[in-house]
């Protein structure tokens, strides 16, 4: 099983700084969380096991969300210590569509998409642990509908 950390670092190595594609904390709280969700309801399992929290802008991995504050909103630069060796092919198929549909996105605009879905919604007013099986059977439907 991968970590949050791999999840996150594999995204910030989809970032073309060229092209102005760069991800800050905020984005990248929000497609870890994406990338999640879509993994539970696609594969009935996690892909990494660190927890998502319910936040005032949104769904967040608290030890990704510590370990990258210090970049405030601003880009967050490639990490140069990627081991794609623990990618399995499918895996990083799967990270790739979650980049390419969601990484599109700006960061307030995924903020705003996560505040209208119900696995943060309905534990945001507690600021709780956002379920697996809340995630799994909200992006269950998100699958059955555009799939």
């Amino acid at each position: 099983m991968l970590t949050c950390h791999d999840v996150a670092k594999y995204f910030l190595a989809q970032a073309n700084e060229e092209i102005g594609d760069l991800i800050s904390n905020l984005k990248l709280q929000k497609l870890t969380y994406y990338a999640q969700g879509f993994y539970l309801a696609l594969n009935d399992e996690a892909l990494f096991p660190e927890g998502i929290e319910a936040w005032t802008h949104g769904p967040v991995v608290p030890v990704l969300y510590h370990i990258y504050k210090e970049y405030n909103s601003g880009a967050i630069p490639s990490p140069t210590d990627v081991d794609f060796s623990v990618y399995s092919q499918d895996t990083k198929d799967f990270l790739n569509e979650i980049y390419s549909v969601f990484g599109q996105f700006s960061a307030w605009k995924l903020r705003n998409m996560t505040h209208e879905e119900p696995p943060w919604r309905d534990v945001a007013e507690n600021a709780g642990i956002i379920s697996h099986f809340s995630m799994k059977e909200y992006f269950l439907t998100q699958i059955e509908t555009n799939g």
